[in-house]
C-alpha cells in the first residue's frame, strides 16, 4: 500500500448571497467564494494530493445558478491529475434533483458525485464509505451504516459525512447527529466532516476543516482545508491545516473607561499590520464606561478608518456612557433643548426604569450629543 494524500474541505457554500452587508462586499466575498475551487486545486497539485473530499454543502441553496455550477464544474475539470469526491450537505441536499442532475449532466471525469451510501473504490487500497445528505433532515444518524461495511483486508477507510457530532446550533435535529465514536466504531482510518464552518477536531481520526473562506464573525480568520496522509490502514492519520481563504474575519473586543486615550486604544486593538486590512472584515465589540466626548471621539476615528477595511462594523450595545454636566451644558444651557437632556440623563439613571428603558433614553441623549457637537463643528 502506497501513502494516500488527499485534501478535506467543506461548506463552500458556492452562491452565498451575504445579504447583512453592502453592494461591494457582497460581490467581494462571492467571487473569493466561488474562487476557492481554483485555490483548493492548486494546493492539491502542489501538496501531491491526488484526491480532494468535500463533505457538504458545495452550495450555498438546492437552487445555485446555472453560472455557479458550471463556474465550478469547470475550476474542478482544469485541475489536472486531481479527483473531486462530492457529497451533498443538508443546504444542498440530495432531494434538489434539479440540481444534482444538472451536476451529472456536465461534469467532467475528475469529479465524483457520491449519492449512495455504499462503498467506493478510491484509489488502490482504499475504499470511501460516504453518507450523503438525501434530505435535509434525515431523521437518523447517517453514518451508522459504516459500521457493518464490509470492505476488503488490508484496505485503507475513510468516511465522508456531513452533520453535527455535538451541539453546533446546527440546522439538523438531534436525531441527525454524529455518532462521535463512529471513527472507531466503524473503523475508519479517517472520518472526513463537513457542517461545523469553524476548524474543530473530535479525535485524530475525526475532523471538520471548516469553510475555506470564512462566512462569519463565529469563525474568525481565515478559511483553510486539511491536507491528510495514510500510511497504512490503523495508522494515525498525518493532519495538517493549509490556510485557502482570502479574506479575514476578526472579531475584537475594545475594552474602554474614561482614563483612556481613545485613539490610542483602538489603534492597539485594530491590526497592526495596514497592508492587510483591504481584505479584513471586522467586528468591533466596545465594552466598559466613556465620557460622551469620548464616544464621539471613537465614532469618528471607526468612521474615518472604514473605508480602509473591507468591511468594520462598531457594535456599542455593551457601552455605557458616563455623562457629565458639562456635556448637558454643551447641548444647551437653557430652554426646552436643556429640560429633555436633563429628563433624558434621569430616565437613563432611574433604576425604577427596565434596562431597556434606560438604553432608550442613553441612546436618545448620546445621539443629542452628537448632533450638538456635529452643528457646533
Amino acid at each position: 500500500m502506497t501513502r494516500l494524500r488527499f485534501l478535506h474541505c467543506s461548506d463552500l457554500h458556492l452562491g452565498k448571497r451575504f445579504g447583512q452587508l453592502d453592494e461591494d462586499t457582497r460581490a467581494a466575498l462571492q467571487l473569493a467564494r466561488q474562487a476557492s475551487l481554483a485555490r483548493l486545486a492548486e494546493i492539491a497539485v502542489a501538496e501531491q494530493a491526488g484526491h480532494v473530499l468535500i463533505a457538504g454543502d458545495l452550495f450555498d441553496t438546492e437552487t445555485p445558478s446555472s453560472r455557479v455550477i458550471r463556474q465550478a464544474l469547470a475550476a474542478m475539470g482544469g485541475a489536472d491529475g486531481v479527483a473531486w469526491w462530492i457529497i451533498p450537505g443538508n443546504h444542498d441536499s440530495g432531494a434538489a434533483e434539479p440540481l444534482w442532475a444538472e451536476m451529472a449532466r456536465h461534469k467532467p471525469d475528475n469529479v465524483h458525485l457520491l449519492m449512495t451510501a455504499e462503498p467506493v473504490a478510491m484509489a488502490p487500497g482504499a475504499v470511501l464509505l460516504p453518507a450523503p445528505c438525501l434530505h435535509r433532515f434525515a431523521g437518523h444518524d447517517r453514518t451508522a451504516w459504516m459500521d457493518t461495511a464490509a470492505t476488503a483486508d488490508g484496505q485503507l477507510r475513510i468516511g465522508l459525512a456531513h452533520g453535527a457530532v455535538l451541539d453546533f446550533d446546527s440546522d439538523q435535529n438531534g436525531a441527525d447527529t454524529i455518532a462521535s465514536n463512529r471513527a472507531a466504531s466503524a473503523r475508519l482510518d479517517y472520518l472526513a466532516l463537513g457542517d461545523w464552518h469553524g476548524r474543530f477536531t473530535l479525535d485524530a481520526r475525526s475532523q471538520y476543516p471548516g469553510t475555506p473562506e470564512r462566512d462569519r464573525f463565529k469563525h474568525p480568520g481565515r478559511g483553510s482545508c486539511l491536507l491528510v496522509e495514510l500510511s497504512q490502514p490503523g495508522a494515525p492519520p498525518a493532519v495538517k491545516e493549509i490556510p485557502v481563504g482570502q479574506f479575514d474575519w476578526q472579531d475584537l473586543a475594545l475594552e474602554l473607561s474614561p482614563t483612556q486615550d481613545i485613539t490610542a486604544e483602538l489603534m492597539r486593538v485594530l491590526p497592526q499590520d495596514r497592508s492587510t486590512w483591504g481584505e479584513t472584515l471586522v467586528r468591533l465589540r466596545a465594552r466598559g464606561w466613556v465620557r460622551a466626548d469620548q464616544r464621539i471621539t471613537l465614532m469618528q476615528q471607526v468612521q474615518d478608518h472604514a473605508p480602509a477595511f473591507r468591511h468594520l462594523d462598531l457594535d456599542t450595545s455593551g457601552l455605557r456612557v458616563e455623562h457629565r454636566a458639562e456635556d448637558l451644558d454643551q447641548i444647551a444651557t437653557t430652554g426646552a433643548l436643556r429640560a429633555a437632556a436633563e429628563a433624558l440623563l434621569l430616565d437613563s439613571q432611574d433604576v425604577a426604569q427596565s434596562q431597556d428603558s434606560r438604553d432608550v433614553a442613553a441612546a436618545a441623549l448620546n445621539r443629542l450629543y452628537a448632533f450638538v457637537r456635529k452643528d457646533a463643528e
